[in-house]
């Protein structure tokens, strides 16, 4: 997949179809337009492009709100990759860039790409406070010698809109299983495993702690995983939260393998969460504990092994 920063970096091409958005998430929506503009190539004879920008807008005019991407850059283009993009357009996003009117945007970007075809979303608006909604950018299609198809919103039943703004909603309060039936896949991130106190291991029960960076963590609890490490996949229960039976105070990542007993400490491990097996609680003693995390464990097993076809396709590989 050839990823380049500027227009002029693509090459001459004697004309292209696009697709233009954030991807955050890449979620089925945004599948459906990478798919959609991929099929129209093949169709009139373009080479398709997708473009994007990063940093993430909201990171660079709101740097303030501490916005945290559904994927990282190096997730969501090997995502891409996956879907066979050949091409990425993937623009520094500047207040600069952010300043440009749609007419603008049109002359500097689509015109010397030679734009023939555009794909884009349901709501989708492009340049200088939104101001390029469909009916103003099938104008400068006119002056331009583009076409704009606009794709209607897709939908994960139960008339659920499928949007980057969805999906946090769900991951923020645990509802994992929904948010993979928007994104087509399991919500995962990666880290490295690190050195945490050895609770764990005294409780007859050893974690991988992880180290994760600037991710979206589901709500705090504990979840049915699948811990991905070196091409190997073990089924795992994760704990999120800050163990409150212990008077912690920083919210954590704590993986038990179910198939444990590797040593994974300065490895990379990707996270799939599959389901939310239970809030994250305070108990009495440690025996009570030791008793909860025994069940949670054949919690998770059984959902795993329910959902051991149903899932893991999107898997990708860290970086």
């Amino acid at each position: 997949m050839n990823i380049v920063h500027s227009v002029a970096a693509l090459g001459g091409f004697a004309g292209t179809g696009l697709t233009i958005g954030n991807f955050d998430g890449l979620h089925l929506g945004h599948q459906a337009l990478v798919r959609r503009t991929l099929d129209v190539c093949r169709l009139k004879g373009l080479t398709p492009v997708v473009m994007t920008f990063w940093p993430h807008p909201r990171q660079v005019l709101f740097p303030d709100r501490g916005h945290v991407p559904l994927t990282s850059r190096e997730d969501r283009l090997s995502l891409l990759w996956g879907m066979g993009v050949p091409h990425v357009l993937e623009l520094p996003f500047t207040r600069e860039l952010a300043s440009l009117d749609a007419a603008d945007f049109a002359r500097t970007h689509f015109a010397p790409m030679r734009l023939r075809h555009l794909v884009v979303g349901h709501d989708f608006s492009l340049g200088r406070d939104r101001g390029g909604q469909v009916p103003v950018l099938r104008q400068l299609g006119g002056q331009w010698s583009f076409a704009v198809e606009r794709l209607e919103a897709v939908a994960a039943g139960e008339g659920l809109v499928v949007s980057s703004t969805a999906l946090r909603q769900l991951i923020a309060r645990g509802d994992v299983a929904q948010a993979a039936k928007l994104l087509g896949r399991c919500h995962s991130f990666c880290g490295k495993v690190v050195h945490g106190d050895g609770r764990g291991r005294t409780l007859g029960f050893p974690t991988a702690n992880l180290h994760c960076g600037a991710v979206v963590l589901p709500a705090e609890g504990v979840y049915a995983t699948r811990a991905h490490v070196n091409g190997h996949v073990w089924p795992a229960a994760t704990s999120i939260g800050h163990k409150p039976s212990f008077g912690g105070t920083r919210v954590g990542v704590e993986t038990f393998l179910l198939e444990g007993g590797q040593d994974l400490y300065g490895c990379t491990m990707r996270l799939e969460f599959v389901a939310r097996l239970r809030a994250e609680r305070r108990f009495d003693s440690v025996e009570a504990l030791v008793r909860q995390i025994a069940d949670d464990v054949v919690v998770a097993r059984n959902v795993l092994a329910a959902s051991e076809n149903a899932s893991g396709t999107g898997f990708l590989p860290c970086a």
